[in-house]
């Protein structure tokens, strides 16, 4: 799907406005991924209304990310196919439709089938995207594209978090869900009417051949190590939030619901750095600059447990987050470079494997704050992302696209 020269479908530069283009993919991007986290805040809520645990209430976030993998192995092949611009139109416009269902849905089973479809759709987005920038962009502002559009991902975490709160505080848990439907209604709009279409179809490709082609990238053990990394990437995220919502609204800091609010919004701040790491590439190399993130991520993670005032929770909980700010587009990067010919599948197993991790996030999560206290929570969170650290240091070849 990527390997193709892309220089044969960029805009001509004086028809495209690339820095319009980057913004529209970028709030796409984090109106998207918004859909992922919002149910992190809603899981007490949850319990409650439908008379559940907390457990099976996480599984509305579960099954969502696993929708969202099953998906993102698919739409990569379809829009080649079909076309980029019209596969995130068509996934835009599921997302309002299952967004209003779900904010109407009275009955558990049904959110969690709908929460699965909500996931599928989504998944029209992230591989779809990533494989506009690359055919739609000269090779001089890709790397910041494709950085702007992870950062989109990213500040999602926070976003998705920080409007749930709000809102069901307000409004109800099913209010998320409806104003959910009015962003995707908007943000197809402004994808239809503001992003090129492009050139880049093969309306005689097989839709089944990137999966027929799937052997291949395991078969490369660089590759598969990757793959390591971005399995525990976002579950440890995913699971940092849910343990440290529990943590901070617990008799230890006996936070409510305005301040939590406010510590997941100052997350953002950790998000800034995202931009920032393919010039961080460019200069240290691909490996070094996910070592880093990856190295600053765990640090943070393990500190959470021993920090005793709420300061200096913060600032751990900004270290972590701009540690995974900055290996997200590093491993991106990595894995198209790896990849080689086979670039297009690789990315897609990526985006599969990074989204399957955070189905398993919530539940984690929960499944160490049963067994233990908060502090050794953090610390046993923290040694699973140091797996995947460990797995980046192991990474020993590293090619410069040309």
């Amino acid at each position: 799907m990527l390997q193709k020269d892309a220089s044969s479908v960029t805009l001509p530069a004086r028809s495209a406005n690339y820095s319009v283009m980057t913004l529209i993919l970028c709030w796409s991007g984090m109106a998207v991924m918004s859909s992922l986290y919002v149910t992190l805040p809603l899981l007490s809520l949850f319990a409650e209304h439908f008379s559940v645990t907390l457990t099976q209430a996480a599984a509305a976030g579960s099954i969502f990310s696993l929708g969202f993998a099953i998906g993102c192995l698919l739409y990569g092949a379809i829009s080649e196919k079909y076309g980029r611009k019209k596969i995130i139109v068509i996934g835009l416009a599921a997302l309002t439709v299952l967004s209003l269902a779900i904010g109407l849905v009275d009955q558990f089973p049904w959110l969690l089938v709908l929460r699965g479809l909500q996931g599928a759709a989504a998944a029209t987005f992230s591989p779809v995207a990533l494989a506009y920038a690359v055919e739609m962009f000269p090779i001089e502002k890709r790397v910041t594209t494709i950085g702007f559009i992870s950062t989109g991902f990213l500040v999602a975490g926070i976003a998705g978090q920080v409007m749930s709160s709000l809102i069901s505080d307000h409004f109800g848990w099913n209010a998320v869900f409806m104003l959910l439907a009015v962003v995707y209604t908007v943000t197809a709009l402004l994808v239809q009417s503001l992003l090129p279409k492009g050139n880049a179809q093969q309306v005689h490709a097989s839709v089944w051949a990137p999966l027929r082609e799937m052997g291949t990238v395991w078969k490369q053990p660089y590759l598969v190590l990757s793959y390591i990394v971005a399995f525990v990437l976002l579950m440890s995220f995913v699971s940092m939030y849910t343990v440290l919502g529990s943590y901070l609204s617990g008799p230890a800091f006996g936070l409510g619901k305005q301040d939590l609010l406010y510590v997941r919004a100052i997350g953002v701040v950790g998000m800034l750095v995202s931009p920032f790491a393919g010039a961080l590439a460019k200069r240290l190399g691909v490996r070094l600059v996910l070592r880093g993130g990856l190295m600053l991520a765990v640090a943070g993670l393990a500190s959470l447990g021993f920090a005793r005032s709420l300061p200096l929770l913060i600032v751990m909980s900004v270290i972590f987050v701009a540690g995974i700010a900055l290996a997200v587009p590093s491993l991106v990067s990595l894995i198209g470079q790896l990849g080689g010919k086979s670039r297009g599948i690789a990315v897609s197993v990526y985006t599969f494997i990074l989204f399957a991790g955070t189905s398993f996030g919530p539940m984690l999560s929960l499944f160490f704050m049963k067994i233990s206290s908060y502090r050794i929570t953090f610390f046993l969170l923290a040694l699973v992302l140091g797996i995947g650290l460990l797995a980046a240091c192991l990474i020993r070849r590293e090619k410069r696209e040309q």
